[in-house]
């Protein structure tokens, strides 16, 4: 027989996960994942739904950087008054769904559900996102890069659970992009997409990360890119540094959205354009 707890506290939530052993529950936040996987049949999972406990919900700013709330919606984020390092994340939740999923989804949801294809994770990756991790009695950090360790898999223990995205605060003036290829413009899985954080002192790349989706089985980070980027003129020509060889560490596939050597290509062009957009941005 299923089972559905409601707690209202993270103590709560954490003695059912520690009491079930190996019998884990099904997460359930925002649930726009996991109600349409289970269209057609009964609801026979053992349900713990954390979305009545107030400590996963809310963003707030500390010493370190940014805290958001496991729970916290995707509208939520776009209506946040946050600085431009934000900017990226905020065109992905844009992008994710339509407004009735952006009401329901949740930030943590989408890492949890670990697609290749989750719109949040670029942007977080060229934040240098933690995922703060609950378990009885314990918390723990993790970069978001070794979160997700695969194909709908992350490195989530039994009895823990996701509490919090942590992004650290940037030693400089940070801007930030997201764009996405797809089929059409709006409702779609992505081709290929991009995240990237540009970090400046005057006109000059301090500090570069971009960070490609759904062009390998976890979203990569581009360290020879970000590496070339660093210490050149935030301008206009800042694009033409991108080469195709900087993208060697993605292994895309080909499926019934595009074939790898569209993803790979359609990658590059996402990046330069990323570049120059936040090159004009910045005046250059």
């Amino acid at each position: 027989m299923a089972s559905y707890l409601r707690p209202t506290s993270l103590d709560e939530a954490l003695a059912s996960l520690s009491a079930a052993g190996a019998h884990h529950p099904v997460i359930l936040a925002g649930g726009t994942d996991f109600y349409p996987a289970r269209v057609g049949r009964a609801l026979d999972d053992d349900v713990l739904d954390i979305t009545a406990i107030p400590d996963l919900r809310g963003i707030s700013e500390t010493e370190e950087g940014w805290r958001l709330g496991a729970t916290t919606t995707w509208s939520e984020l776009v209506a946040a008054e946050l600085p431009p390092l934000f900017d990226g994340l905020k065109q992905a939740g844009r992008e994710i769904g339509g407004r009735q999923i952006q009401n329901a989804g949740t930030i943590a949801g989408n890492l949890c559900n670990a697609s290749p294809a989750a719109d949040s994770v670029p942007p977080l990756l060229a934040m240098r996102a933690k995922v703060e991790i609950r378990g009885r009695g314990q918390c723990r950090e993790a970069a978001l890069s070794d979160f997700i360790t695969g194909n709908r898999r992350t490195s989530l223990k039994p009895g823990e659970l996701v509490s919090a995205i942590l992004v650290p605060r940037p030693k400089h003036d940070a801007s930030s992009i997201f764009l996405k290829l797809g089929a059409r413009s709006y409702l779609v899985i992505s081709i290929a997409m991009v995240g990237v954080v540009l970090e400046s002192e005057g006109d000059v790349v301090a500090a570069a990360n971009v960070a490609v989706g759904a062009c390998s089985e976890v979203a990569q980070r581009l360290p020879y890119l970000e590496a070339e980027l660093i210490g050149r003129r935030l301008n206009a020509a800042l694009a033409n540094r991108v080469k195709p060889e900087h993208f060697e560490p993605l292994s895309p596939i080909d499926d019934v959205r595009a074939n790898a050597a569209y993803r790979r290509e359609a990658a590059v062009v996402l990046v330069r354009r990323a570049l120059a957009a936040l090159a004009k941005q910045n005046g250059g």
